[in-house]
């Protein structure tokens, strides 16, 4: 897939969740406590909840091949997103994917930026695969299949949508800031630079019309 990992390629047409309307999630993992019981929740690192991704879209025959993970983290370099790092101001995720009901077709996407967390927010795309698998063990094969045409992703010729590349809460801060880190004079990527040009562009035609 041509998707990228990073930055965040947020689905176009999907609808976005602002800053202020994100809340803190309850997904995490149980430790024990210091007093031997297993009550207590940590809070899920990144690395913790790609697995949990990977371990539903695998039990649906998804291979990692077939799998992109995008978000705002830098990668690590298998291509991952790398935890330990600092939130960034638009912790959404979107997951891209091909499976049985996508051959031939774009790939299919789910995207989630209710939460604060990257982490909180990937957890909660795995909470969504379960449930969704759960409907086909129980019978509802067509209902899921008919589910996930839904969830197909526009074809990456598809024109992208200024505020996956930029961050739709300060677009200019943003803009700045992913100008000067892609510039070529800098090292930068060449064709990340040139994203973020359009990108700023069409939300400069977007204010102006």
């Amino acid at each position: 897939m041509s998707i990228p990992a990073f930055p965040l390629a947020w689905p176009v047409g999907w609808r976005r969740t602002a800053g202020g309307a994100r809340s803190s999630a309850k997904f995490g993992k149980r430790v024990r406590s210091n007093q031997g019981s297993w009550n207590t929740k940590a809070e899920l690192t990144i690395a913790q909840a790609i697995e949990r991704v990977r371990t539903q879209l695998k039990m649906m025959g998804i291979h990692d091949d077939d799998l992109v993970v995008s978000t705002n983290l830098e990668l690590r370099l298998d291509g991952w997103p790398r935890s330990n790092q600092r939130e960034p101001s638009d912790p959404g995720v979107a997951v891209y994917w091909s499976d049985r009901y996508s051959r031939g077709n774009p790939p299919r996407c789910m995207a989630i930026d209710r939460y604060d967390r990257v982490a909180d927010n990937l957890a909660a795309v795995a909470a969504t695969l379960e449930a969704m698998r759960a409907i086909e063990r129980h019978g509802g094969a067509e209902i899921l299949e008919r589910a996930f045409t839904g969830f197909a992703a526009l074809p990456s010729s598809a024109r992208e949508r200024w505020s996956t590349v930029l961050d739709p809460l300060d677009p200019q801060g943003s803009y700045r800031r992913l100008r000067s880190k892609h510039h070529p004079d800098n090292g930068g990527n060449r064709e990340q630079f040139e994203r973020v040009q359009q990108a700023w562009e069409d939300y400069q035609q977007e204010v102006s019309s």
